[in-house]
């Protein structure tokens, strides 16, 4: 007989490589719908040269990738999961979710190649100059770029919720199946998005981390982060006034042990109370140590979030 803890229990399906696969994608939906927001409010600033765009292309297709990976070799069969690429169901979660990657990397790497397209040309003629196509069908994505940018924002977003959906599709986890739960994803996986993004400029500058990009990202954050805090709160209150199985739940989460502890040290302390509390001794500073400090304790907040919901709203089956 196995012994219970706090990361192997009966009632556990999904384990930590899912939380991490959660985190990777809500990167990704987080640097996209910043960085379109970023290009419809501050286009001057959302250039090639943008370390936000940067970021994003670097890491919005990599964390897409990877978290895919991620989750087909925890597939019980990881060999069959091409069959999902190519045959959907609409009454399949994970089905759409495949089909919705598909079009949310297609778009994207469009997105993305249009933004940097005097790189992309570069290597074109460096590397396939008898490809002379590329440049031209650059140059007819002129006429249809807000429209590109709208298509992205909408992907990004519906990305972003996705990983809720996954988790809320789950009925019988009374915890999970939460309506609240796809948008409490999303705007931390948003939450996410700004501080890698925060992180990258830190990193880039060092010594001048205060410029326009970095102006832009502390405003979507300060909103972001109370809403974040609402949707939690939300979220815990809508268990608490729920049927047997949800106040069951709630009790099982937080009324105690490990996974108490796990919320309310790193995810509230570290990922909320941290970054609050330090925010105006962030900006009082000039050297990237307070943006990293700040801004990696929101990261990690979101991380731990991840892993906090995933399993202790596994502890209770209805």
């Amino acid at each position: 007989m196995k012994t219970a803890s706090a990361f192997h229990f009966e009632s556990l399906v999904w384990d930590w490589p899912i939380a991490v696969y959660l985190f990777l994608i809500g990167i990704s939906a987080g640097l996209v719908v910043i960085a379109v927001l970023l290009r419809q409010y501050y286009p001057n600033a959302a250039s090639s040269e943008s370390t936000l765009m940067r970021t994003t292309l670097l890491l919005a297709p990599s964390t897409i990738v990877i978290g895919l990976l991620i989750l087909i070799l925890h597939l019980t069969r990881p060999w069959t999961f091409w069959k999902l690429m190519f045959h959907y169901s609409p009454t399949s979660v994970m089905s759409m979710g495949v089909m919705l990657f598909q079009v949310y990397m297609a778009v994207l790497v469009i997105w993305l190649a249009k933004i940097f397209e005097k790189e992309v040309i570069a290597l074109q003629h460096r590397w396939l100059p008898k490809l002379t196509i590329i440049p031209r069908l650059l140059t007819l994505l002129n006429k249809v770029m807000r429209t590109l940018d709208i298509t992205m924002l909408v992907l990004a977003v519906l990305l972003g919720a996705y990983t809720g959906f996954l988790l809320s599709a789950l009925k019988s986890y009374p915890f999970l199946n939460n309506p609240l739960l796809p948008a409490l994803f999303l705007f931390s996986g948003i939450s996410s998005g700004i501080a890698v993004s925060l992180i990258a400029i830190a990193l880039r500058y060092r010594k001048n981390i205060h410029n326009q990009e970095s102006a832009f990202l502390h405003r979507v954050e300060s909103f972001v982060v109370w809403l974040e805090l609402f949707l939690l709160a939300a979220f815990f209150v809508g268990l608490a006034l729920g049927d047997d199985g949800k106040v069951r739940s709630l009790v099982a989460a937080l009324g105690g042990g490990f996974w108490t502890w796990w919320f309310w040290i790193g995810v509230i302390g570290i990922g909320f109370i941290i970054p609050l509390a330090l925010k105006k001794w962030q900006n009082r500073g000039n050297g990237a140590f307070r943006v990293l400090l700040v801004s990696g304790a929101s990261l990690l907040g979101v991380f731990l979030l991840r892993f906090f919901v995933l399993y202790a709203g596994q502890l209770t089956v209805a």
